[in-house]
């Protein structure tokens, strides 16, 4: 028989997040999605990239995602692709871009990488705002993958805006942490 695929957050996550609360700004949103990356760190839950999804206009938050990756031995579960995966499932759909829901955002703490850039434009956020950078990320021996400026001129032709280096010093930090704590590299 094959085994059963299930994706949870770390309990810790539950008590810790506030669903009601809105974040009307692009600081307030990345404050949320660095704090998911450091405490996955601290607590031991995972890699150091967490990330949001919010309603665009209202900073209403829908999901959050840890990387999940070690600790449920999934390559595919990248801090993005949790959050999108619960998005989806808390709202019934396969698009966040469909015609009876708002505009939605992915706040990430670090440059997505390739698999994660791609899922965006299927996920259906239409603004993607990053922290750290890929090279932040790459400093730590993090590859991530074939992202060129051209993916990210697709992307923005289809109506996605992006925008780099929201609070990027804070996020650079919780990769230095991650480093410090001797963290998984799983991409090598």
């Amino acid at each position: 028989m094959l085994p059963k695929i299930e994706i949870e957050l770390p309990a810790w996550v539950d008590p810790v997040i506030d669903f009601t609360r809105v974040y009307p700004s692009a600081e307030d949103r990345m404050r949320l999605a660095i704090q998911l990356s450091r405490d996955n760190i601290l607590r031991e839950t995972g890699g150091p990239f967490g990330a949001a999804i919010f309603e665009s206009e209202s900073g209403r938050l829908v999901s959050v995602g840890v990387n999940l990756v070690v600790p449920l031995r999934n390559s595919s579960l990248h801090g993005e692709m949790v959050a999108f995966m619960m998005a989806q499932a808390r709202l019934g759909t396969f698009t966040l871009n469909a015609d009876c829901l708002p505009a939605h955002e992915l706040v990430t703490s670090c440059d997505p990488c390739a698999m994660c850039l791609g899922a965006a434009l299927w996920a259906g956020v239409r603004r993607i705002s990053c922290g750290a950078t890929r090279d932040d990320a790459g400093e730590i021996f993090f590859d991530e993958g074939p992202v060129f400026p051209e993916s990210y001129a697709y992307l923005e032709s289809r109506g996605i805006e992006i925008v780099h280096g929201v609070l990027r010093e804070d996020a650079r930090e919780v990769l230095a942490l991650y480093a410090r704590n001797n963290g998984t590299i799983y991409n090598g």
